[in-house]
C-alpha cells in the first residue's frame, strides 16, 4: 500500500477487514467441487497474477539481489506453501470447517518446535505449556468427532483432521525456511517468488493426479478468483501490511478469530453445526495457540512478524 492509503487506512479496521476475509477461505473452497489440488493451484496462481506485476513495478532491484542460495530458500518455502495448501484443502472434504480451520491454524506450535529442533532456539516453560494445552485440545476434538460423527457425507473425521495438522506442520515449515530470507527482502518479492515455486509444484501434483487444468463451469472459475481476491489479497496481504503498523502480538491474536468467523460461516452458508467436541477442543487448541504466540514474543519482541502463512 502506498503511504497516502497508510495514512488514511485505520490499521485496526484494516485488520479486522482481513480477519473476515480469510475467514471465508473454507467456505470457498468447500462451495468448489473441483479437486482439491485444482482449487489450490488456482487460487495459488491468481494470486501470484495479481500480485506479480505490482512486484515488478516496484522492487527489481530486490529481485536482481537474490542470489542462488536465496532461491533455493524461496523454492523450498513455495514447495512447502503447496503441501500446506494441498493438504488444508483435502481435509475440508473430510471433517468440518470448524475443526479444518482450527487445526490448521494451529502453524505457530509447530514452528515453536521447528525453532527448537532446527535452530536450536530456547523454548520457555510457557511455549512447553501451550504446546501441550493446544495438543490436549487436538485430541479431544478428534477422538470426540470420531465418536461422534460429523455432517459430512463420506465424513472422516480422523483423517480430515490429520490432514489439517499436516497443513499446519506444512505452514510451519514454509515460515521456517523463509524466515532468513524475509529479514532482507521486501514482501511482494518474496511472496511473488515463492507463490510462483508454489504454482510450478500444485502444477505438476495436479498433472500427476491426472487432474484436468480446463473444463471447469463458470462458477468455478469465480471461486477460483474469490479465493485470491478475498483471503489471498484482502486477507494476508492487508495482515501483512497491518503487521508494519500494529504490535505483532496484536495481529497474531486476532488471527485467532479465523476459526470462529469460519465456523460462524459455516453455521450460516453450510448448515454445518460444530459437535461439543469440536467447540470444547478447538476452544482449548485456541488457547494453547495463543500462550505459545505470546510466550514467543515475550521471549523475543520481534518474534513472529514474518510468521503469517500465505494463507490458510
Amino acid at each position: 500500500m502506498s503511504s497516502a492509503v497508510d495514512a488514511r487506512v485505520s490499521p485496526l479496521a484494516a485488520l479486522a477487514v482481513a480477519i473476515v476475509a480469510v475467514s471465508t477461505s473454507a467456505i470457498l473452497v468447500r462451495w468448489s467441487e473441483a479437486p482439491s489440488l485444482i482449487k489450490a493451484l488456482y487460487r495459488v496462481l491468481f494470486t501470484t497474477a495479481l500480485v506479480a506485476p505490482v512486484a515488478l513495478a516496484r522492487h527489481r532491484g530486490d529481485f536482481r539481489r537474490l542470489g542462488g542460495r536465496d532461491l533455493a530458500v524461496a523454492s523450498a518455502a513455495g514447495v512447502a506453501l503447496a503441501l500446506h495448501f494441498a493438504s488444508w484443502f483435502e481435509s475440508l472434504n473430510w471433517t468440518t470447517v470448524a475443526a479444518s480451520v482450527t487445526l490448521v491454524q494451529s502453524q505457530p506450535l509447530f514452528v515453536a518446535l521447528g525453532a527448537w529442533a532446527l535452530l536450536d532456539e530456547r523454548v520457555t516453560r510457557r511455549t512447553v505449556l501451550g504446546i501441550l494445552v493446544a495438543l490436549v485440545g487436538m485430541v479431544a476434538m478428534s477422538l470426540g468427532d470420531f465418536l461422534s460423527g460429523v455432517a459430512l457425507e463420506a465424513a472422516r473425521p480422523l483423517y480430515g483432521n490429520g490432514l489439517a495438522v499436516v497443513g499446519a506442520v506444512m505452514a510451519a515449515a514454509y515460515v521456517l525456511a523463509g524466515r532468513s530470507l524475509r529479514q532482507r527482502i521486501a514482501l511482494l518479492p518474496y511472496v511473488t517468488v515463492v507463490y510462483g515455486v508454489c504454482t510450478l509444484a500444485l502444477f505438476g501434483l495436479s498433472i500427476a493426479r491426472g487432474h484436468a487444468l480446463v473444463g471447469y463451469p463458470a462458477r468455478e472459475w469465480l471461486l477460483f478468483f474469490a479465493m485470491a481476491v478475498g483471503p489471498g489479497l484482502f486477507g494476508h496481504t492487508v495482515i501483512n501490511w497491518a503487521l508494519a503498523h500494529l504490535e505483532s502480538s496484536v495481529v497474531s491474536v486476532s488471527l485467532l478469530g479465523e476459526p470462529v468467523g469460519s465456523t460462524l460461516l459455516a453455521l450460516v452458508l453450510l448448515g454445518e453445526v460444530p459437535t461439543a467436541a469440536t467447540v470444547i477442543g478447538g476452544a482449548v487448541v485456541l488457547a494453547g495457540i495463543y500462550v505459545t504466540a505470546s510466550a514467543r514474543r515475550i521471549d523475543d519482541p520481534a518474534e513472529g512478524a514474518d510468521e503469517l502463512p500465505g494463507d490458510a
